[in-house]
């Protein structure tokens, strides 16, 4: 764990899982039993959960706040693979077939994260009904949202690509404002490139010209959608 992670309250109520898909289908005394043996911490903004290729000691589920799952590329290019609101599993390395973190999950808002021994999991799975199913669609959807980025990437102009990426996050994470969506965690232009695999001018060249259209405001890492109907249209081929 990182230095800018420490220790909350270890006794948790049950209602904190209970509406959680994972658990939604379990008694009150098999959370109890899940909740204590889970560690509870809190992370502030910019903390690493855990990194790519480490072993796979921990499992975790996201409270509250958002990560940002960042992958390096052969060329040592940082990449943001997905964004991951609370209320989901994460590091389910053992879902995959895996050993290791495929990523690096990384903090965009202060969190606070549950997390179990990997030696767990298979008891989580057998024993813990509706656990398996939410957790294999969990993976189902994350494969499905990388797939779909990975034909943007291959088929989409630039500016299409940026458009689906910000209604991605907008429907994901996105809040309701007075005139228009906010996406409900701090983002930089930066990190919005790296989401589009696109540089950081190009994403700085589209959010000012959309912004003078008034679809979008983008201001101190955060990003408003002001007309979603005009960012849907750019977002067709």
């Amino acid at each position: 764990m990182t230095e800018n992670a420490k220790k909350i309250l270890p006794r948790l109520d049950e209602s904190l899982l209970t509406h959680l898909p994972p658990f939604s289908k379990l008694e009150r005394r098999q959370i109890r039993v899940i909740l204590d043996q889970a560690s509870s911490r809190r992370y502030d903004e910019g903390a690493h959960i855990f990194e790519e290729g480490e072993t796979a000691e921990r499992f975790f589920m996201l409270l509250d706040g958002y990560v940002r799952v960042v992958r390096v590329t052969q060329t040592g290019e940082q990449v943001t693979a997905l964004h991951i609101p609370s209320g989901q599993l994460l590091g389910i390395a053992k879902a995959i077939g895996r050993e290791s973190y495929p990523a690096t999950a990384v903090t965009a808002t202060e969190s606070i994260v549950l997390s179990w021994p990997m030696r767990l999991w298979d008891t989580f799975v057998t024993e813990y009904d509706g656990f398996a199913t939410e957790t294999y669609k969990t993976v189902g959807h994350r494969v499905g949202e990388l797939n779909t980025r990975i034909v943007e990437l291959a088929t989409q102009q630039v500016e299409q690509r940026v458009a689906n990426a910000l209604l991605r996050l907008i429907n994901q994470t996105g809040r309701k404002v007075d005139d228009g969506i906010e996406i409900d965690f701090p983002i930089t232009r930066q990190d919005l490139s790296e989401l589009t695999a696109t540089t950081l001018h190009t994403v700085s060249r589209l959010l000012s010209a959309w912004e003078k259209q008034g679809i979008v405001e983008s201001k101190r890492k955060r990003i408003k959608v002001t007309d979603p109907h005009a960012l849907v249209e750019l977002s067709q081929p």
